[in-house]
Parts: structure tokens; sequence; C-alpha cells
């Protein structure tokens, strides 16, 4: 027969919830970022199968706008992209506000290849 109880204490449960929540709310302010850069990187994908047709740049910025309002993408701008002839790029830094005067800054950067189109089907 055991005489020593196994199973974790109240301290150490506290302890474990408290870690916990402090990455959930990490985590809960960072995916709306990540969100974001997924999408902009799917636009920026698209507009480099585009470029590869012969549009002008301010088509494609234009079309990337368009994209933006539809898919909720504030952090950039068409006027924001590197459009050439080798492809679309943007790159932009996202700051993230956590507590009091603590903040995470995150660096984003997408690019396509004219005439690349990715198909995530």
């Amino acid at each position: 027969m055991r005489k020593t109880q196994l199973g974790v204490s109240l301290s150490g449960l506290m302890v474990g919830a408290v870690i916990l929540i402090v990455v959930a709310m990490l985590g809960l302010k960072l995916a709306p970022s990540y969100i974001e850069f997924f999408a902009v990187k799917k636009a920026i994908n698209a507009l480099g199968a585009e470029l590869s047709g012969g549009a002008s740049v301010l088509a494609v910025r234009k079309g990337f706008d368009n994209r933006a309002m539809i898919d909720a993408i504030d952090s950039v701008k068409g006027s924001d992209l590197e459009v050439t002839k080798e492809g679309v790029s943007v790159a932009y830094r996202k700051e993230i506000p956590l507590v009091a005067n603590v903040g995470v800054y995150i660096d984003f950067k997408a690019a396509s290849k004219a005439g690349e189109s990715k198909s995530t089907e």
C-alpha cells in the first residue's frame, strides 16, 4: 500500500493555469496579425500571376487595393507594393501592444515571382 499521495497540488495547479492563460492571451493577440499576413501573401501570389499576363504597375496596385478591401487588409496599401518585372513584393512591420507600454514588433515580408501561381486546392 502506497503512503505518498500522487497528483497536483493547488499551488502547482495555479502556476500551470497562469502560464496557460499567459500563452493563450499572447496567441490571441498575435493571431489576427498572422491571419492578415496570410491574406496579404495570397493576394501577392495572385498578383504575381496577373503580372505575367502583361498587367501594368497601376493595374497591379489597384488590384491589390480591391483584394485588400474584400479580405480586410489594413496594414498594407497598393502604394506600398514593390512591383518589378520579376514580381511583386511587400515588407511591413506590425506593432502589437500587449500590456501597458509592452508590445511586440513583427516584420512581415511577402513576395511573388511573375508567372508564379500557387493553388491551395
